[in-house]
């Protein structure tokens, strides 16, 4: 995990404000393509990522104030790299093809998992449900 943890991190510190903007713009896209996001192997992930926007959404309209800004960028970043359809796995490889925006997405929320799990209970969602795992 050290190295996606670096990748995470490399990647959101080249998250600037526009890009977050541009991102923000897109989320609604998005959203519903994670929706169908097919991962059995995977099961939170479409849950994971909901979570993400939610919370990116949410602290850029000033709906929650709390999140570190790291975490934003970070969720930022994690939620582009999994709208990419070709990453270090491209999602078209069976079974294994949500394996890195998982990891990903994982590595954000349990670096995050303090600040994350308050935003879940302000917002009265499950944080087990959510969860930090596959």
């Amino acid at each position: 995990m050290p190295e996606i943890v670096k990748f995470v991190n490399s990647g959101a510190a080249s998250i600037t404000p526009a890009i977050a903007e541009k991102a923000l713009r897109q989320l609604p896209q998005w959203k519903l393509e994670f929706t169908q996001i097919h991962a059995p192997l995977f099961p939170h992930l479409v849950d994971q990522l909901e979570f993400l926007a939610d919370a990116v959404e949410d602290a850029a309209e000033g709906a929650y104030k709390e999140l570190p800004y790291y975490a934003i960028a970070q969720a930022v970043f994690a939620l582009i790299y999994s709208h990419k359809k070709v990453g270090v796995i491209p999602d078209s490889v069976l079974n294994l093809g949500y394996a890195d925006d998982s990891s990903v997405v994982r590595a954000v929320l349990i670096q995050n998992e303090k600040a994350f799990a308050t935003y879940a209970e302000s917002q009265g969602a499950n944080w087990q449900k959510i969860t930090s795992q596959p």
